[in-house]
């Protein structure tokens, strides 16, 4: 069984909150994988930069993910950068992916100072459009769909989604 759907995209998306609201619209399981990194390290993603670096939380993400994707969870959200690692681009090959896309400015109301955000912790604001930039073709070339976020509620871009949905 695979996932319903998968949602990606850059921190300031909405992944989490469109993710919880697709699923209990859809009635599935919400799964995210950044709270599961946290249950399986037993600490806060900030936590783990700190103390182990950047590339031991990918290697945790790609575990993740790849245990999320063999599990056929509802809705699953990944993480921002899940998409860096080539093995979770190819896993994702065959998936329905919904790339959500949000511009700069939407992305920077919606994080605030980026606090619990590892990766945005010094100067959010250019750190972001920094992601964006990199990781778009990423998120393009996984994605089967791309709905945009920005200036819209969580109800119309879950309504959005679920309309492109089998029935």
């Amino acid at each position: 069984m695979a996932p319903v759907v998968v949602l990606v995209g850059v921190p300031g998306c909405g992944k989490t909150t469109v993710g919880q609201a697709l699923a209990a619209t859809l009635g599935v399981e919400f799964r995210d994988t950044d709270a599961d990194i946290e249950q399986l390290a037993g600490k806060a993603i900030p936590e783990i930069f700190i103390d182990e670096g950047e590339e031991h939380f990918r290697a945790l993400e790609r575990a993740a993910v790849a245990a999320a994707l063999a599990a056929g969870t509802g809705v699953l959200a990944l993480g921002g950068g899940a998409v860096l690692a080539e093995e979770t681009r190819a896993a994702l090959v065959g998936h329905r992916v919904v790339h959500l896309s949000v511009e700069l400015p939407d992305a920077v109301k919606r994080v605030g100072l980026g606090a619990g955000r590892p990766l945005l912790a010094i100067n959010p604001r250019a750190t972001l459009k920094h992601l964006m930039d990199q990781r778009r073709p990423l998120y393009a070339e996984v994605a089967t769909e791309t709905v945009v976020t920005d200036g819209r509620t969580p109800a119309a871009v879950v309504a959005e989604i679920a309309a492109l949905l089998p029935r």
